[in-house]
């Protein structure tokens, strides 16, 4: 007993629209505890739709499809799930004066194409549209199968989902389990590396734990299925405690933690501030501290130092250390940290310069290469040594950059609390 979401429109697979819509229907169905193993993208195409429906109809017992339910000739969900389980097509009376009554409040008279979304197989219930135009269906064309239609428009689709679909799922008997997951985010570490530490924990049956790479940081995804919240919690809090004894500094925080936002906690638990001095992220250090709500708190500010005469009169670059080991040295990262930090009277200073290319690099000292610079409130400066990779794009390079500055003062941070 599974669900299967159809997502329809020749636009999701041209790429014109970011699909959320799959995003969040597989979030709500985990909540729901419905298991759900495949997911469908299909163009607005007749044969291929109810291909489609074919294979979802043998293999999930929820079929629920968003997009192709609007007024056009190429909106066809609603006619290909007809065809295929041989079902005549009856217009309903209600939704016609329901759309007539929403073009009237806007002062527009409904054309006569919109009457096709009246359309509905014959004894299929009416999921309402309180939002637009395109109502959905729920239908149970045959034992043990349910049909539910939204529209593709995001914001019409979430309210009839938690209006409509969730209680009429729940009085079908679902809802009764929650799957739960929570998401542990580590950083430092290679996915591999970090799969053999926890290695016996991925053969688990319940929990289960799972690895995921993105750019700079791996994942763990640890979910059980429970009756509720807090029993899932307790099922998966003593394997999320191995793996955090496992993985050491390398964890950072999990589902909606940030590196920001772990940084500003540690930061205003302490009761310190932080300045930062960028040259080749050009405020993107200081663009992450501040996606955090109250960052002002600690993050007192920065500056941009592009040219090598605002390193010296700003910061207080040595000119000869530019001279003698470049810009993108250990020398000038360690001292342009300091500068911002005595600069701002901040607690700590951070500090990158670096070859984000594309141009730039040389044989010694390639694109990727990058220097961190942090000053302690100790007086102390240290800079590590990055090389993010001549084959990233400048985008990556320095997005990469500013994240491995907060993560060097995260565990900064975190080692002078031990």
């Amino acid at each position: 007993m599974s669900a299967e979401i159809i997502c329809v429109g020749t636009e999701l697979l041209l790429g014109d629209i970011l699909n959320t819509n799959v995003q969040f229907l597989a979030q709500q169905l985990a909540s729901l505890g419905i298991p759900h193993y495949y997911q469908s993208t299909v163009g607005d195409n007749l044969e291929r739709l109810q291909q489609v429906i074919e294979i979802a109809s043998k293999r999930a017992s929820i079929l629920i499809f968003t997009g192709g339910l609007g007024p056009t000739p190429d909106d066809l969900t609603t006619e290909a799930i007809a065809n295929f389980f041989k079902t005549p097509l009856v217009e309903r009376p209600e939704i016609v004066v329901d759309i007539a009554q929403k073009f009237a409040s806007i002062g527009r008279k409904m054309t006569p194409n919109n009457r096709k979304q009246a359309l509905l197989p014959e004894g299929a219930e009416v999921l309402p549209n309180p939002g637009g135009t395109a109502p959905g269906m729920i239908w149970q064309p045959r034992p043990g199968l349910i049909i539910l239609t939204f529209p593709g428009v995001p914001s019409e689709m979430k309210r009839m989902w938690q209006e409509t679909a969730v209680p009429y799922l729940k009085s079908q008997g679902w809802g009764k389990e929650i799957i739960y997951s929570r998401m542990m985010r580590f950083r430092g570490i290679g996915e591999s590396a970090l799969a053999e530490k926890v290695a016996p924990l991925l053969d688990l049956t319940n929990p289960t734990v799972a690895s995921y790479a993105s750019l700079g940081e791996v994942r763990l995804r640890v979910s059980t299925k429970a009756s509720s919240q807090a029993e899932a919690i307790a099922s998966i809090e003593p394997v999320a405690q191995q793996i955090r004894d496992l993985a050491g500094l390398d964890y950072y925080g999990s589902d909606d933690d940030t590196l920001a936002s772990v940084v500003g906690r540690l930061l205003r638990e302490a009761k310190e501030t932080v300045s930062v001095a960028e040259s080749c992220t050009g405020g993107g250090l200081g663009a992450m501290f501040t996606t955090v709500a109250g960052s002002s708190d600690y993050f007192i500010g920065g500056v941009i130092a592009y040219d090598n005469r605002v390193k010296i009169s700003l910061l207080g670059v040595n000119r000869e250390d530019l001279e003698q080991f470049g810009a993108v040295s250990h020398p000038v990262a360690q001292q342009m940290a300091a500068g911002v930090q005595k600069q701002l009277k901040t607690n700590w200073g951070l500090s990158i310069t670096g070859i984000a290319g594309p141009s730039g690099g040389t044989q010694t000292k390639p694109v990727g290469l990058v220097y961190i610079g942090i000053a302690a409130p100790d007086g102390t400066a240290q800079s590590v040594e990055y090389r993010l990779g001549a084959m990233r794009d400048r985008g990556s390079i320095r997005s990469l950059a500013a994240a491995n500055a907060l993560d060097l003062l995260r565990r900064r941070l975190l080692t002078r609390k031990s």
